[in-house]
Parts: structure tokens; sequence; C-alpha cells
């Protein structure tokens, strides 16, 4: 089962990310706070969504957590996916195609005109998954990002 994130989702949210952060094995890089998270999702301005899947007996098992982009060359939003992640446990269950699936629906019942995300190269099983369902890489551009002391930097 897919549903809307509430607030009472962000302990696990929190959780999920971190265990996210583990798998990409960089669990120093997961700084973000509930609250943060909790601001980010439901604060006053909201930038970013999730979606929760949850197994046939309840259980949270995995999650989306996305916000708009925009392309001026369509002229319309598109959902970027952040995160994408199902515990190891539930996976192979289709739940994180029932994620994608919801967002497609989203994408397409709003007019977005894309649904993107990244994946780490040496992620080869969710490549693998992902070209299933049609999805194909853009290796035509390289994501550049400033952060940290080089983003303070530049900054005037």
């Amino acid at each position: 089962m897919i549903r809307t994130a509430t607030p009472a989702d962000v302990p696990v949210i929190h959780a999920l990310v971190r265990e996210l952060a583990e798998y990409e094995k960089v669990p120093h890089e997961a700084q973000a706070t509930e609250e943060q998270l909790h601001d980010a999702l439901f604060g006053p301005c909201p930038g970013a969504f999730a979606h929760i899947a949850e197994t046939a007996e309840g259980e949270v098992a995995g999650f989306a957590l996305w916000f708009l982009n925009f392309s001026t060359w369509k002229g319309v939003h598109g959902i970027y996916l952040e995160d994408l992640y199902v515990r190891p446990e539930h996976r192979g269950t289709g739940l994180g195609k029932a994620l994608l699936l919801e967002l497609a629906r989203i994408c397409v019942e709003r007019g977005y005109g894309r649904l993107e995300w990244a994946v780490l190269n040496w992620n080869e099983p969710s490549i693998k998954f992902y070209e299933s369902l049609g999805a194909r890489p853009q290796d035509e551009w390289t994501v550049y990002r400033l952060t940290d002391e080089a983003l303070t930097t530049l900054a005037p």
C-alpha cells in the first residue's frame, strides 16, 4: 500500500533516510534532523513531499521523497525524486515499483512533463530495476554541486 506521508511519519522517514545513507555507504552525510524534515514536508511553506510504502500488515517498508522541478523547454513542472528506499527485507515485493507508479500517476494527473532521479553508478540492482520500467540514463549531463565551504565562499 502506498499513501501520502503525514506529520506522524516524520520519525520513520528520518530513520529510513539514515538507513538509505548506510546503504549508500555515506552514513556521515545524513545530517538532517527530524525537525528539518518536518519543516520541509509539513511546515508553513513545504517544498518537499513524501509517500510511504506499507506492507499488508501496516509495517512501513519504504518511502519516496520528492519535490517539484521545472523544465523551461517543456514549460511545465516535473517531479525530482530525491530518495526512493525500500528496506532490504521488503525488496522484490513490488513496493519500489508501486512508489514509482504513484509518482508517475501524479505526473500524468497534474500534467507534469517528467519524473527524474539520480542513481549511484555502482548500484546495479537499482539501475536494472529502473531500466526494466523504461527509464533511461541521461548520461550526456554531469551533475555539479556546490556545498559546504565552496558554497559559502561563492556566496556574496
